[in-house]
């Protein structure tokens, strides 16, 4: 038997904290011909756009195997699943009757259900950069709410709109695929506007636990130098701050409003809706230089040599295997900046993703980085940050966008021959340390 490896207890957290492991619909679900396209389908049937040629036609097959995921999360014994619900199966005939059949079972077996309403997953037809697209969201999130608000009391409107942004319209990474650079910001808008009409609409169905799911990190200048901390500025602003700052304060940043499409002053009335909590994802800082002047790859993007930063090497940290320094110090760092930047303005946070990629069955690696994450959350809790929860990314290994089947974030090892799931250590390390805090 595999044992994980013996580590000092985790410190106690909060009565009522949160415990929990997220997933995505597009990364687990396939069954693909059991609902209508969306852009992730489009974008991996070209050729040359995944790096090991697949799809997530068939995933996890979790449509299928959803019960049998259930009793591992039950096994497990977190306190909720965070998933996604997939736009382009709700808009297929009986797509709602699976949610309705999972949160179903999610109920019964104890856990809570959270739902995320857009995990990039957008269905063929639409286009961000169409202010309708939002429009059409508030639709789709009404009719969600209508179906299963009687059982879901917590709500994630979007995840990442960040992300979606650079990569899938920016830099044409991930899908739809266009590289537009900065003519992709009005993409950045229409989710926004789209994130606070949801929120009017759960409103009006009656939801009180409300948030989004934003990715952070902090942004470390490559030096002292004027034109390193002026480029770490700007990206700290384009990542962050015009993510957050909509939301939590109603305003974006400074020259960036006007920027943006349409009755902006308006919009932000609506993007700013109070929220309940706040949801973060964390995975590293970003250390960022003046521009080099040449295109350079980085993480497995590449950047172009017209952005006003470079993206740079953090030396001396540990990597994970997709390549990612292992900084749990900027977790503490990113919570205790947010709660100095924004003050009374900043409601509960959420971290609704935490999670990094190592093979094997018996991860040693991803336990650490557990670990070591956690305690860096415990001590943003006494610095004063008010945190409610904590999710793991991610349940199970899983088709991990551009990456294909090549990175494995998962607690649970999936086959994707035989489709057969076996819990690494890691699950029966996080298992324990849910047991101690109870």
């Amino acid at each position: 038997m595999i044992r994980p490896m013996v580590t000092n207890p985790i410190p106690q957290f909060p009565a009522g904290f949160l415990w929990g492991v997220s997933t995505s619909a597009h990364q687990i679900e396939g069954a693909a011909d059991e609902r209508e396209p969306s852009v992730w389908d489009a974008f991996t049937a070209e050729p040359g756009r995944v790096k090991d040629g697949s799809t997530a036609a068939v995933a996890c097959d979790h449509y299928h195997r959803h019960a049998e995921d259930v009793a591992l999360l039950a096994g497990l014994g977190v306190d909720a699943y965070r998933f996604s619900i997939s736009w382009p199966r709700v808009n297929s005939p009986q797509g709602l009757d699976f949610y309705d059949r999972l949160v179903d079972e999610l109920c019964a077996a104890g856990v809570r259900p959270v739902p995320t309403l857009f995990h990039w997953d957008l269905p063929v037809g639409l286009d961000w950069l169409e202010r309708d697209t939002a429009s059409r969201f508030a639709e789709y999130v009404s009719l969600v709410v209508g179906r299963l608000g009687d059982r879901v009391t917590k709500w994630i409107t979007l995840n990442e709109p960040a992300e979606h942004t650079l990569l899938g319209h920016a830099l044409g990474a991930h899908a739809p695929g266009k590289r537009l650079l900065f003519d992709a910001l009005p993409v950045a808008h229409h989710q926004l506007l789209a994130h606070g009409l949801a929120v009017r609409a759960l409103r009006a169905a009656g939801a009180t636990d409300i948030g989004i799911a934003n990715s952070h990190g902090p942004t470390w200048a490559a030096s002292d130098e004027a034109a390193d901390v002026e480029a770490a500025g700007f990206y700290d602003l384009l990542l962050n701050r015009m993510f957050a700052e909509p939301v939590l304060l109603g305003a974006y940043p400074e020259g960036i409003g006007e920027l943006m499409p349409g009755d902006v002053e308006s919009d932000l009335k609506i993007i700013g809706e109070p929220l309940d909590w706040y949801g973060v994802n964390y995975y590293a800082p970003t250390k960022v230089g003046a521009p080099q002047g040449t295109e350079i790859e980085f993480g497995g993007l590449t950047m172009p040599a017209e952005l006003p930063f470079s993206v740079r090497e953090i030396e001396g940290r540990p990597v994970t295997d997709f390549g990612w320094p292992v900084v749990p110090e900027g977790l503490t760092e990113l919570l205790t900046g947010f709660r100095d930047r924004y003050g009374e303005r900043l409601p509960p946070v959420v971290i609704t993703e935490n999670g990094c990629s190592y093979e094997g069955l018996d991860d040693q690696e991803r336990i650490a980085y557990l670990d070591g994450h956690i305690r860096a959350l415990h001590r943003a809790v006494e610095a004063g940050v008010d945190v409610r929860g904590y999710f793991v990314w991610s349940l199970l290994d899983n088709f991990e966008w551009a990456e294909g089947y090549a990175r494995r974030f998962g607690l649970v090892h999936v086959d994707f021959e035989s489709l057969e799931r076996t819990p690494k250590a890691s699950y029966r390390w996080f298992r324990d340390v849910l047991r101690a805090q109870r």
